[in-house]
């Protein structure tokens, strides 16, 4: 991992090094983005947003931008729809050559690396004088600050997904199971609806693309530990003893009580597995819930926030944070702030939230009826809005996260499940370049 990680770094600076002498040599501001301060603006006239999910949710936000023009018709909304997989290097692009929006969706994934190039504007004194101001769920709003990695706001938080464990609430019935709400309960279960001459698990554990994020929040939800890095903030937590533990328990299911097939099975495969009824619990997050109800309805199958400890404590990893953000380059602030706060209003942020089936970051909307049809969904929001649930933040300000928690870490993880590699030496390794990669940016923040 580290030989590549310095390849990585070493081709990072020297990218670096290239567009700070494109900037300079353009005559801007020495920050890489021609106009950087932007301007208040009228607080009327066009401002252009970026949909950094179209297709998926392109009818929701015109139907927002609607009502938006209703409310205040000296504002024209152009809607500018782009895949979640061209997002990314759209802004980088945009932000060395020009053509920002006003107004961009911005994930948790994107934020610290649009951040690090200044191209957003911080927005916590907008939000403190805004009708925001208490709205918004506190553990999103940790959670998009964490991803900038400062101590300021870059978005604002519009809706979040959440880690859920999927049953079969036939095969549970059928078995005289109760619903494994506890890791006791879960093993146990596992265990008791795995019948191997008849093609039937008790669950299916994902070796493939995506690996890493669901083992850790398997990890972390067993072992009770509520923070990725120590006091010092210097080391992480990912090779803690019980972490190490937890990680060998989980590996240990592979096999046993899970199809041999599941070391290279991505989320589609595992969903339709479990959709077919050969597989009685899946770990994903919303995203796969309506997937489960057009295949089988919704009374052969539940889906619940992770399990808790036995003394009741839960904890989970955090999940990608959808947000908007204001261009720092934008001509007129005070129009997209209006349309920002619009957006993540009661009445907007529910409309959201209830056609993408995700949870809205908005503490009304959260208590909305729609919310009520969605059990899953309901379960997720209460977990995070109970203030009970605690939320392990993950890094994902690092440059390198992405890379260390996917590529160079899905291959090692299949060798734990396989034997190969001791689950100790697997999180030795992660935690010895996660915390290279914690230096190097607290280095560079200064």
């Amino acid at each position: 991992m580290t030989d590549a990680r310095n390849t990585r770094i070493a081709a990072a600076i020297s990218l670096v090094s290239v567009l700070a002498l494109t900037a300079t040599a353009c005559g801007d501001d020495g920050s890489g983005i021609a106009g950087a301060k932007g301007a208040e603006g009228p607080g009327t006239g066009k401002i252009v947003f970026w949909d950094e999910n179209g297709g998926v949710n392109t009818e929701v936000w015109k139907e927002i931008i609607a009502d938006f023009e209703k409310v205040e018709p000296d504002i024209e909304v152009q809607y500018v729809g782009i895949a979640s997989t061209d997002a990314q290097s759209k802004y980088d692009t945009a932000i060395q050559g020009g053509g920002l929006p006003d107004v961009g969706g911005v994930g948790a994934a994107m934020v610290a690396g649009i951040t690090a190039q200044d191209a957003l504007e911080p927005l916590d004194d907008r939000v403190d004088a805004s009708s925001l101001k208490g709205k918004l769920n506190d553990a999103m709003v940790e959670s998009v600050r964490s991803a900038a990695g400062r101590d300021e706001m870059y978005t604002v938080p519009i809706s979040a997904t959440n880690g859920v464990l999927y049953y079969r609430t036939d095969l549970f019935k059928k078995a005289g199971l109760g619903e494994p709400d506890t890791w006791d309960a879960f093993y146990e279960a596992a265990a008791k609806l795995t019948h191997r001459k008849k093609n039937q698990f008790g669950y299916t554990i994902r070796g493939g693309p995506g690996s890493i994020a669901q083992a850790l929040d398997v990890m972390y939800g067993q072992s009770g530990i509520d923070s990725f890095w120590d006091d010092s903030g210097k080391k992480t937590t990912v090779n803690d003893p019980k972490n190490v533990a937890a990680l060998e328990k989980y590996a240990g299911l592979y096999r046993k009580t899970t199809p041999e097939a599941d070391l290279n099975n991505d989320f589609t495969k595992m969903v339709a597995q479990f959709d077919s009824g050969s597989i009685a619990m899946l770990n994903h997050n919303l995203g796969s819930y309506q997937d489960h109800v057009t295949s089988l309805g919704g009374d052969t199958f539940r889906g619940i926030p992770q399990p808790e400890l036995a003394d009741g404590t839960r904890v989970m990893v955090s999940n990608p944070v959808s947000g908007l953000g204001l261009l720092k380059s934008s001509e007129n602030k005070a129009a997209a702030w209006k349309f920002i706060e619009f957006a993540a209003s009661h009445a907007s942020n529910s409309k959201f939230s209830e056609s993408a089936g995700l949870i809205p970051a908005n503490k009304e909307a959260a208590d909305d009826p729609w919310l009520d049809k969605s059990e899953t969904t309901q379960l997720g929001a209460e977990a995070l809005f109970s203030g009970d649930t605690k939320i392990v933040q993950l890094p994902y300000y690092l440059p390198d996260w992405n890379t260390l928690s996917k590529a160079d870490s899905e291959s090692g993880f299949q060798k734990v499940l396989l034997g190969k590699t001791s689950a100790k030496d697997f999180l030795d390794t992660f935690a010895e370049d996660l915390d290279e990669a914690q230096a190097e940016w607290k280095e560079q923040q200064g």
